[in-house]
Parts: C-alpha cells; sequence; structure tokens
C-alpha cells in the first residue's frame, strides 16, 4: 500500500509540473493563433472577440487555473480550428493510430527477441554477423527515408501499395473496406517495423551476451542440457525485466502515433494531427496530446515497475 501511494503521489506530481511547464512553452511560442499572424485577414475587432470566446483575454495564471479544472474533468477544451471538443477529435483520430501502433508494437519486440537471442547465441558465427548488420543498418535509418524510398519503389514503380491516404472504397461497410484499409496501413507499418527492430534487438543481443557469461549457464550447459531449454528456462526469465521496462515506455507510443510517418503517408491519426495542430498553433489540441501522453508515460512507469516486483525478487528486497 505504502508503493502504490507513493506512486500515486509521484504520478500527481509530475502531471502538475509536466502542465505547468508545457501551458507555459506554449504560451510563449510565437505566431499565436489569436494574433493574426497566420490569418493576416483577421481584423482587430473579430481577434478581440475569438480571445474573449476562448478566455484568452483573462491573466495568464487564470487560463492555467481554468485549464486545470477542466482537465479534472476530462474536457481538454475546444478546438481553435474545427471548433469541436478536442475529446471527439482525439477520438476520431485514435482507432487508426492505436492499431497501427500496437500492431508495429507486438511484431517489433518478436522480431527483436528472435534477432537478438538468435545473434547472441551464435556470437562470431555468419549468422550472428548478418543479423547484426540488419540491426545496424535499421538502427541507422531515418524513418521519414525509408519511407520516401518504399514509397517511391513500391508504390510508384511497382504499383503494390497505394501511395497514401487509408482507404479506396466507400462507404465504409463490410469486410471488404478493413481488407482495403489494411492494405493501405501495410506499408507505413512495415516501414514503423523496421526502424524500430535495430536498436531493441542490438539491446537484447547485449543482454543475451552478458547471460551466456553467468556461471547458471555455464552449469547447465555442462549437465548437457539442450539449448532451447537454455532459452526458455534460463535466458529469456532474465530478459522478462528489460523488457516489461521497455514495453511501458513504448506505451505512450500506442496514443500519441508517429508524426513523420503518418504526414508522409498521409495517414489521418494522431500523430499527422499534433503536426497539424502545431502548424496552427492549436493550443487546446496540443496541450490535450501532451497531457495524455504524459499520463501514458508515467502510467506505462508504474505498471512496470508493478510487474517488475513480481517478476524479480532483488527489486522487492
Amino acid at each position: 500500500m505504502k508503493y502504490f501511494i507513493r506512486s500515486f503521489l509521484y504520478t500527481f506530481l509530475m502531471l502538475f509540473l509536466i502542465s505547468l511547464i508545457s501551458f507555459g512553452a506554449i504560451h510563449l511560442a510565437p505566431n499565436s493563433f489569436m494574433g493574426g499572424e497566420l490569418n493576416p485577414n483577421m481584423t482587430p475587432e473579430s481577434i478581440a472577440q475569438l480571445r474573449a470566446i476562448y478566455g484568452l483575454d483573462k491573466p495568464l495564471l487564470q487560463q492555467y487555473m481554468d485549464w486545470i479544472v477542466n482537465l479534472l474533468t476530462l474536457n481538454f477544451g475546444i478546438s481553435f480550428v474545427s471548433g469541436a471538443q478536442v475529446s471527439d477529435v482525439v477520438a476520431d483520430r485514435l482507432p487508426v493510430t492505436l492499431w497501427m501502433n500496437a500492431v508495429a508494437l507486438v511484431v517489433t519486440f518478436v522480431i527483436s527477441l528472435w534477432m537478438g537471442i538468435k545473434g547472441a547465441m551464435s556470437y562470431g558465427q555468419k549468422t550472428d554477423k548478418v543479423l547484426n548488420q540488419i540491426s545496424l543498418l535499421s538502427f541507422a535509418m531515418p524513418s521519414y527515408y525509408l519511407a520516401l524510398v518504399a514509397m517511391m519503389v513500391l508504390s510508384v514503380t511497382l504499383g503494390w501499395f497505394p501511395i497514401a491516404g487509408m482507404h479506396s472504397l466507400e462507404p465504409p461497410e463490410g469486410i471488404g473496406y478493413y481488407l482495403d484499409m489494411a492494405w493501405h496501413l501495410t506499408l507505413p507499418i512495415a516501414v514503423m517495423i523496421f526502424v524500430g527492430i535495430g536498436s531493441l534487438a542490438l539491446y537484447i543481443r547485449s543482454l543475451v551476451i552478458e547471460i551466456l557469461k553467468s556461471d547458471y549457464i555455464y552449469f547447465a550447459r555442462a549437465r548437457g542440457i539442450d539449448e532451447r531449454k537454455i532459452i526458455r528456462y534460463y535466458i529469456l526469465p532474465n530478459l522478462l525485466p528489460p523488457i516489461v521496462t521497455m514495453l511501458g515506455l513504448s506505451l505512450p507510443g500506442l496514443i500519441g502515433g508517429s508524426v513523420i510517418l503518418e504526414s508522409i503517408f498521409g495517414i489521418e491519426g494522431m500523430g499527422q494531427l499534433f503536426y497539424l495542430s502545431a502548424m496552427s498553433r492549436d493550443y487546446p489540441v496540443i496541450m490535450g496530446i501532451l497531457m495524455m501522453s504524459a499520463f501514458l508515460t508515467l502510467i506505462g512507469n508504474q505498471i512496470a515497475d508493478a510487474v517488475l516486483l513480481k517478476l524479480n525478487p532483488f527489486v522487492r528486497r
């Protein structure tokens, strides 16, 4: 109980500090949506009217307090651009980002786990060198560059995948519509998987190499235990704590999405929403996404720590 109370207080304090810093940084940014810089046709009267409607004519401290009160009731405000509730805008964009990143996250972890263990078990051999080069290529490859190359080769030249967008069929009904959407999302998900496996595979490989140097691995091999059993009963249990930690840190990515890839492929997800909101200075949407990402980051850390208490007895001590 002490642990959970301490975790709750830590999460609450961090959310307060993040909200304070984010709110101040957003309002210090130049070219405000209500300042007329983005739309020179706005008259001073219309600017003053809009500022009064959205409460931007109040002192900055009063604006922050009002925003915090609304945030406690899950009211993220009204979008400057669309005039809709921020929660409705986010709910409209969230499903596609959630599914894309969930699929990419699961496949990335599975492939990285296999590559890391396989490379470490065949350390110094040809298999390890090939997997290591693939991991280094993935680690060094910028996502936007790979996305553009894949789009040029697979979409423009070969015509295997759509260039951009989420679907070509209307109306949104029937299994054909969802198969068409899956076809549109295959290429961006593949790019997300490839650029994500590199660092994780190298990290898992280094962990497994250290585990293989342990005394209990030497004793297990001296007893003639099969390599598959060594991986299952000796290596994987020792890999669980760092993997759980990384899964907890990956939780915000399920909601935040990829700003670059969603913008390149024209996917109407959370990443593209954040980019468009930043370009148009849509403060309520930006702050809503920032706070949701911060909350998920903190919750992911707390969940990972709670799971580690069960997995690792040394952490409990």
